[in-house]
């Protein structure tokens, strides 16, 4: 059984910042391209960053890029992202997620997540 279990979540002032972590099981996460996911209140699902199995690509959305950072501990079956320069815009609940297919876009592509953390930016 696939699990993803997001940790790291939280209530933080704008500017700051977080370090959220994704432990994988039930699949081969070393082989696996993964990504995070987000969602708003009220709104649809925004894909935030990918990281292939190897480590050395990486994608980034544009809302995100240049204050968040991917990465993975392929040793550990660990998922990472960095979040920096918090905005209260990237207030939503984070979502690890694992490739299911290879689809137009990267959200059709990681349909498999896990429950979630919640961050929340705001004074």
């Amino acid at each position: 059984e696939v699990q993803l279990l997001e940790s790291g979540g939280g209530l933080v002032q704008p500017g700051g910042s977080l370090r959220l972590s994704c432990v994988a099981s039930g699949f081969t996460f070393g082989s696996s391209d993964m990504s995070w996911v987000r969602q708003a209140p009220g709104k649809g699902p925004e894909w935030v960053s990918v990281i292939y199995s190897g480590g050395t690509f990486t994608r980034y959305a544009d809302s995100v890029k240049g204050r968040f950072t991917i990465s993975r501990d392929n040793a550990k079956n660990t998922l990472y992202l960095q979040m920096n320069s918090l905005k209260p815009e990237d207030t939503a609940v984070y979502y690890c997620a694992r490739r299911t297919s290879y689809a137009a876009s990267w959200l059709d592509s990681f349909r498999s997540w896990g429950q979630g953390t919640q961050v929340t930016v705001s004074l």
